[in-house]
């Protein structure tokens, strides 16, 4: 029984840490979009959404895993253009409210496309399988999808610093999140900026779009959409001003929600949510400005 124990202890802290890391990576493609915008883009989930099913057709057609993965790419990369140059550039000037109603009309469109051309049921995203697979790791059986989601998290983050901190369109970006009217006045090029950040977020999406589609291979409609209001909330208790605090949310809401999932029993599962969300409400009470910032106010979109 100890062995048991042990064995469901080690594989619950693996996949926390992976779903940690797929939450991380979808919080900093949140925030860079919000930092440079000032925008909360709900579309977010639906691009990995078209992601997994690109990755699913790709499985249907018999295509090598690699093949669907840059597909997967391409069609995120093509929607996350699309929806910069169609949607967020005519209303940037417009209000925040107006450029909110029009993320949520973008997603509730990309899905009813989804459901109209696809139907309720969804599709099969096979070619990934064998990485759901388990290794037997010290005679405890750990997925190797969680390996490989933080590894790659790890990989992708690293990454990214390295591009905010070691490249010109990245200094600028960090700029702009920081304050957009001082930075543009001082030279830097919002198109150049918001496309930088935009192509960023959409090559995240598309990492987490095969991460989610190994753990779940059934792509539906409705497709990470759970995922996308739960890594919301945690952007917002990181801090949703600055990339790294949201980040961390993010990392913090998914490996909360990866232990609390292995730790309740399965009738008792559908209460992950309201557990994840009152906690959320009491950290806010305390620390408004996020868990993870110093100080500071709310931030105003220019």
């Amino acid at each position: 029984m100890t062995v048991a124990i042990l064995n469901v202890s080690w594989q619950t802290l693996a996949d926390a840490l992976a779903l940690g890391g797929v939450y991380a990576l979808m919080a900093v493609g949140i925030g860079l979009v919000f930092g440079v915008l000032r925008l909360v883009n709900f579309a977010y989930g639906q691009l990995i959404m078209a992601g997994a099913y690109a990755l699913a057709f790709a499985s249907q057609w018999g295509w090598p895993g690699w093949a669907g993965i840059l597909l997967c790419f391409a069609v995120v990369l093509a929607l996350s253009v699309a929806m910069d140059r169609l949607v967020f550039r005519p209303l940037r000037t417009q209000s925040p409210a107006v450029m909110l109603v029009a993320t949520f009309a973008v997603a509730f469109l990309l899905q009813s496309i989804a459901l109209l051309a696809f139907g309720p049921l969804g599709k099969i995203a096979s070619s990934l399988a064998p990485l759901n697979r388990p290794w037997t790791i010290s005679g405890v059986d750990i997925r190797k999808i969680a390996i490989v989601a933080i590894v790659v998290a790890a990989a992708c983050l690293l990454l990214l610093q390295l591009l905010l901190t070691r490249t010109a369109v990245g200094l600028q970006m960090r700029a702009a999140a920081m304050d957009f009217g001082t930075a543009r006045l001082l030279g830097v090029r919002a198109n150049r900026v918001i496309g930088g950040a935009v192509l960023v977020s959409g090559v995240l999406a598309a990492v987490v779009a095969v991460m989610l589609t190994v753990q779940n291979p059934l792509v539906t409609p409705d497709f990470a959409l759970r995922d996308t209001i739960v890594v919301l909330a945690g952007v917002v208790l990181g801090g949703l001003n600055r990339p790294v605090p949201a980040t961390l949310g993010g990392f913090a809401i998914g490996f909360a929600s990866g232990i609390l999932g292995g730790a309740l029993p399965t009738n008792q599962s559908q209460y992950l949510p309201t557990f994840l969300f009152a906690a959320v409400i009491l950290v806010l009470l305390v620390r408004p400005n996020g868990l993870f910032t110093r100080g500071g106010g709310a931030v105003e979109r220019v």
